[in-house]
């Protein structure tokens, strides 16, 4: 059964004077690649008198990019979406061979990529954690 939401989230900003407003970048569109299917969706930013952008991050999540032309004594950002909210499966998805048992033997390609991830530090700086961990 499908359930319809409709979130609505509005954020201000008083001044006790006109201020210029630098760049800013908003990240509140729900990114295209999700699994919930957004039906609506509003940005309205005052003050109304703006430059507007649409970018994408190099996840493809959007991001929008306001330049402010004047000074003013109040920011306002105003969002409402209306999300379809179906139910969802989270087991469908197949497991690789190769992640079957652990430890995972990853390709060449992507514990290139895994990197970051994968790095360890040594012992002596785990030693707090290990504590809390041993704890019982």
């Amino acid at each position: 059964m499908a359930l319809k939401v409709a979130i609505s989230h509005k954020t201000s900003y008083l001044f006790d004077r006109k201020v210029n407003l630098s760049p800013h970048i908003f990240r509140l569109r729900p990114a295209p690649h999700s699994r919930t299917p957004i039906e609506s969706f509003s940005l309205k930013i005052t003050p109304e008198d703006h430059f507007f952008n649409w970018q994408q991050d190099p996840f493809g999540n959007y991001q929008a990019r306001v330049v402010f032309k004047e000074k003013t004594e109040k920011l306002t950002i105003d969002v409402e979406i209306i999300a379809d909210l179906k139910t969802i499966n989270p087991f469908d998805f197949f497991v690789e061979e190769s992640a079957e048992e652990f430890p995972f033997n990853y390709s060449s390609e992507i514990k290139q990529e895994l990197a970051p991830y994968l790095e360890t530090f040594p012992s002596e700086s785990n030693t707090s954690s290990r504590s809390l961990l041993s704890k019982k």
